[in-house]
């Protein structure tokens, strides 16, 4: 078992606001992914069983978005934008450089299990750019001291 009892009364709950059970795959993932970080094929098959579904329908959904990953990331995921806006202002660098300052490569977890990097298609922020998104937050205009500041700040918080 990997889903806590707690989570799973919270997508058993959940379901309960559908007149239709699949509707409830999507948030029934974001608990699983609120709680681990991460989903997994065992989890896939906790959800189904809550929810009274077969397990490919949750692996169907899960796999059409990259915000429901199936491996361990850092505490904050890094995603860099490297769409055409991005990439003309120079986020390619901005990738290098993180990746040098916290010495990983693309998809790794640091050391410390804080960060992991990736590289993303366009976030919608074209006129912000570079940009990139750390969790759920957005942080635009982006320089190489805007990027140490901010991996300083999420350091102060572990």
């Amino acid at each position: 078992m990997i889903l806590s009892d707690s989570a799973k009364l919270q997508i058993s709950q959940t379901a309960k606001r559908y007149p239709k059970v699949r509707s409830a795959i999507l948030p029934a993932l974001h608990v699983a992914h609120e709680e681990h970080g991460y989903l997994s094929d065992q989890m896939y098959e906790e959800i189904a069983q809550v929810l009274g579904v077969k397990v490919i329908e949750v692996a169907e959904a899960a796999s059409f978005y990259t915000m429901f990953p199936k491996a361990k990331r850092g505490k904050y995921l890094i995603q860099v934008c490297r769409n055409i806006s991005c990439a003309l202002l120079g986020s390619h660098h901005l990738t290098a450089y993180l990746l040098d300052k916290l010495n990983v490569e693309l998809g790794e977890i640091t050391a410390d299990g804080l960060f992991t990097v990736v590289e993303v298609e366009c976030l919608g922020s074209c006129t912000t750019a570079p940009m990139m998104q750390v969790n759920a937050h957005y942080y635009e205009n982006l320089t190489v001291e805007k990027v140490d500041r901010l991996i300083e700040e999420f350091r102060s918080q572990k």
